[in-house]
């Protein structure tokens, strides 16, 4: 454990050294550039330079939409950054004006726009995790700028992100295999500069006592600006608004890109360090058949010993090459190397008055990962028939080193009305702890091979794919390094991918797909035969058809699915837990945004899913509700310009979800909830309009709610949803 904290170091001082220092040269350069006398508008703040630049499947991101909250597209993948009105997918951007405007700190805040994301907890830990039209997306399978395996561990800060992309479906055919993410991926773009220079400074507040403070520059270089640097720099620290839930990150990252006539490329590094102490890390309900009502949203059912303590490096390189007007070679490989360590204790109900035990989980788990991708891409005619051709390959590599210790005497502790105790001593031991063993390595590799046909001036497109995919999933004995070839899985296929876009008139668009995916099942639970072995790996198909619009003012989709995925069930007889099982998930999803009118902007959308468990071990609980899906979600968020004051701005969200089942039997279930968030922002220029200073202050959660907001795969573990928030933020341009 200390030899990787010394190793990491290194690599720690030389990005914030990065940081500091290409800060301080942009800061300098500000007091001699004479373009910072410009006035920045709404509608200039978050427009990348990839408004002028973008090409579709290239690396430049789609313009923003109206006043720049929205990107109506976003990366598919190896196919590049696409707008979604000329694919058959369903794919949308959120910008860094929308993170800023809300108040959004993790990528968690981003995607609770989106009523087909649903946002949880999970491992009983601080983990972010994802559902994506009802299947799990576990934060560490998000893509960085297309490729897997290079975002920070569990929860990833905004403040280096550009843009936050959603793509729905099944996507191995642009992704390639994921440990998760059946139901759809979610993509981080880092922040690259702009061509109108930035100097900027935040602080920020949130009750009780978190704390930031952050630093934004970026500036162009060269005779047509084709130098960049962007530097973010953040720290933010205190107790959030549960009693002794302390929390600190501390971020860094720098992005330099070059924009040359022919020639495209990047390279971004970052530095991610998160820390909780004392936090709730859901509640146990393994023990109960009755789901226990909501504490005071300010207890602290945890105890001040357990933490959790996540430091990351990470790194993307990217480049794109015209080799002629209509072929272009691309390029981009990354990596990242993490270290969790923390003593983990969720309480374990007992009864309806809230008594329960409370354990101790210690976790050492060092990671890395590397990922890359290499392809060309073309633009020509045959006859009357027009092509868009992607050929690539594609890699990634994983290796996990964990170990654990455990306790059994576990002390008792009540939810409602909790009081410290002593940490107990552990009795269980899980491999070397001060210097783990590897335990798992996961490889993926796979071709791609695609072309969109146009036709009727490319009014009617087909675009038909096929990747090549190999899977292999290793595990290791923590105690001895020997590998379980027991548990040695090494699958191929190749995986169509078809779809068709219909655009009738220019500013509507029909279409239809079907995609698979590929991953690794899921882990087998404590007490299984195979505890903690991967099960397999699981093939899921959907089908999916819709119609999307953009009137330039207001823009939507609405689309149906079906998806289904194997699952992994324990069997009675041999008690191994095995991909045995199946779940269909079908829904319907709708989303509109856009300013309807002057000073009125929306954006909502809402989901029925129609999910069921279709094959079961003996047909017991055939049909059933798959755990932690609803039936209905929905969002509408709102904006609207008070004129009598130039530059003021009210903004409301609605959030809702229905009720949701946390055991296979559907016998537990979560209550239905809505929250209510409200806010306003002032926007006002200073200095003879040279500078911008932007307050905002808002309030989550106004009513207070209290409420089960999700809960784990397997039912063990049920997570609160968070209470009343006071959020508080300037930023200021120079």
């Amino acid at each position: 454990m200390n030899n990787s904290k010394n190793n990491a170091s290194p690599l720690r001082k030389t990005l914030l050294a990065l940081a500091i220092g290409a800060a301080a040269h942009s800061a300098h350069a500000a007091t001699t550039d004479t373009n910072t006398s410009q006035t920045k508008e709404d509608t200039i703040v978050v427009q990348s330079t990839a408004g002028s630049d973008f090409k579709p499947g290239g690396d430049a991101l789609v313009p923003a939409y109206l006043d720049g909250q929205v990107a109506y597209g976003g990366r598919l993948g190896m196919l590049g950054e696409q707008k979604a009105m000329d694919v058959p997918f369903n794919v949308i951007g959120y910008t860094s004006k929308m993170v800023q405007d809300q108040q959004a700190k993790t990528i968690a805040d981003v995607v609770s726009n989106d009523a087909g994301v649903q946002v949880g907890q999970g491992y009983g830990n601080m983990a972010e995790t994802y559902r994506i039209r009802g299947f799990k997306l576990d934060g560490d399978d998000m893509l960085m700028g297309g490729l897997a395996g290079i975002v920070p561990r569990q929860v990833v800060d905004t403040q280096m992100l550009d843009r936050v992309e959603i793509f729905k479906g099944a996507n191995s055919l642009m992704n390639g295999a994921a440990s998760s993410g059946v139901g759809g991926m979610i993509n981080l773009e880092p922040k690259h500069a702009e061509d109108t220079p930035l100097t900027r400074v935040g602080v920020d507040y949130s009750s009780r006592s978190q704390v930031g403070g952050s630093l934004d520059v970026g500036r162009r270089f060269g005779d047509n600006n084709q130098f960049g640097v962007r530097v973010n720099l953040l720290d933010r620290e205190g107790e959030s608004t549960v009693k002794d839930d302390k929390r600190r990150t501390t971020a860094a990252s720098i992005g330099l890109d070059y924009r040359g006539d022919r020639l495209r490329s990047s390279l971004d590094l970052g530095y991610q360090k998160k820390t909780f102490h004392g936090g709730s890390m859901g509640v146990n309900v393994s023990a109960i058949d009755f789901i226990p009502d909501v504490p005071s949203n300010s207890k602290n059912y945890s105890q001040k010993w357990a933490y959790s303590n996540i430091e990351n490096e990470f790194g993307l390189a990217r480049a794109e090459y015209d080799l002629t007007d209509i072929w272009t070679a691309y390029a981009a490989f990354g990596g990242q190397h993490s270290h969790e360590e923390g003593v983990y204790g969720a309480p374990k109900v007992t009864d309806a008055d809230g008594n329960a035990t409370i354990g101790r989980l210690d976790t050492n788990r060092i990671s890395d990962s590397w990922s890359g991708m290499a392809g060309m891409r073309g633009n020509f005619n045959t006859g009357f028939v027009s092509h868009k051709v992607n050929v690539g390959y594609s890699a990634s590599v994983k290796q996990d080193k964990i170990a654990w210790r455990m306790s059994s005497n576990n002390p008792s502790v009540n939810i409602y009305n909790n009081s410290a105790v002593a940490m107990p001593d552990t009795t269980y031991f899980g491999g070397n702890y001060t210097d783990p063993l590897t335990t798992g390595r996961n490889r993926a590799q796979g071709w791609l091979l695609s072309d969109t046909l146009g036709v009727l001036d490319d009014t009617l497109l087909f675009t038909a794919g096929a990747r090549y995919q190999k899977v292999w999933v290793h595990s290791y004995s923590n105690s001895t390094g020997e590998e379980d070839r027991t548990s040695r899985f090494i699958e191929d296929r190749w995986m169509p991918t078809y779809g068709v876009v219909y655009k009738p008139w220019e500013v509507v668009s029909f279409y239809a797909n079907h995609t698979e995916a590929l991953q690794p099942g899921s882990t087998a639970p404590e007490g299984a035969a195979n505890q903690y072995q991967t099960t397999g790996i699981a093939h899921s198909k959907q089908n999916e058809v819709g119609v999307k619009t953009d009137f330039g003012r207001v823009g939507g989709t609405l689309s149906l699915f079906e998806i289904k995925k194997p699952s992994a069930i324990q069997n009675s007889d041999t008690n191994i837990y095995e991909l045995s099982g199946e779940q269909r998930n079908r829904g319907i999803e709708l989303g509109l945004f856009g300013e309807p009118m002057l000073g009125l902007r929306l954006n909502g959308s809402a989901t029925w899913i129609d999910a069921e468990m279709t094959k079961t071990e003996d047909g017991v609980n055939q049909g059933k509700k798959p755990i932690g899906v609803a039936n209905f979600y929905s969002v509408l968020g709102a904006e609207y310009d008070i004129k009598p004051i130039d530059g003021l701005t009210a903004t409301a969200k609605i959030n809702h979800t229905g009720s949701q089942y946390a055991n296979s039997a559907n016998t537990k279930k979560l209550s239905s909830y809505t929250t209510l968030d409200l806010g306003v922002r002032y926007r006002t220029h200073l200095n003879a309009g040279e500078n911008e200073m932007v307050w905002r202050v808002g309030v989550d959660n106004v009513t207070n709610k209290r409420y089960w907001a999700s809960v784990e795969d397997n039912g063990t573990y049920i997570y609160q949803g968070d209470g009343r928030e006071l959020k508080v933020s300037m930023n200021y341009d120079f």
